[in-house]
């Protein structure tokens, strides 16, 4: 049985409205800490709005950036400096790592693939060989993912991240409501798959992969290619 009420729900989004914060870049300096300081190419799907993107830039020699979303990805693009190593490719994300809107003479082999709150909306077996199949020997697969809530200390999980993310949003806005960044205008939707399927699929596409819940409705994945 959910903890969370439809009210507490509702509370919580005109909060989180208020007081706009990114639950995903919450991650990124985690996610940074997984992956070498230098590395050749890096791969992000999902990219939104690029600043993922921007982060890895500063450790590789160039990363592009994907997303369905092509508002979003005409932003990313003003947000980064000319020269600063990056591409953007709009298209969905499994018809660009298959290669059919990818680039001409364009192996795939990126040292670092990043995917951040995307692979919900994928088929999560055909995304996961799609995501291996893009990494070089060595290399390493990072997901921050969403999972449908479905044991009870799924939803203890949810119940405590709501006063972090009211603290978290009031310390990150210094207590002044603040205008929303730019939003994504491409549908989204919640996830379907609860984390032990998520777990199985991963370990079975994946083996060796290492998975974690975390706060703030997301999940953790790492995996290293030998």
């Amino acid at each position: 049985m959910a903890i969370l009420t439809p009210r507490v729900l509702r509370a919580l989004e005109r909060f989180n409205a208020a007081y706009p914060w990114d639950h995903n870049a919450h991650y990124h300096p985690w996610i940074l800490r997984q992956l070498p300081r230098r590395f050749g190419r890096g791969l992000d799907v999902g990219c939104g709005s690029g600043e993922l993107v921007r982060l890895l830039a500063r450790r590789a020699g160039v990363v592009r950036g994907v997303d369905r979303d092509a508002g979003i990805v005409a932003r990313a693009r003003e947000l980064t400096p000319v020269g600063a190593g990056v591409e953007f490719v709009v298209g969905e994300a499994l018809e660009v790592l298959e290669g059919r809107e990818g680039h001409e003479g364009d192996d795939g082999a990126y040292d670092v693939v990043t995917c951040v709150a995307t692979l919900h909306h994928l088929p999560l077996g055909d995304a996961l060989r799609q995501l291996r199949a893009q990494l070089a020997p060595g290399g390493t697969l990072v997901v921050v993912g969403l999972a449908r809530a479905e044991t009870r200390g799924d939803h203890l999980l949810g119940a405590l991240a709501v006063p972090l993310n009211v603290a978290l949003g009031w310390l990150k806005n210094k207590g002044r409501p603040a205008p929303r960044p730019v939003a994504m205008t491409a549908p989204t939707r919640p996830a379907e798959t609860g984390f032990a399927e998520v777990v199985r699929e991963a370990r079975r596409v994946l083996p060796g992969a290492r998975l974690r819940r975390r706060v703030f409705w997301r999940y953790t994945l790492v995996w290293r290619r030998v």
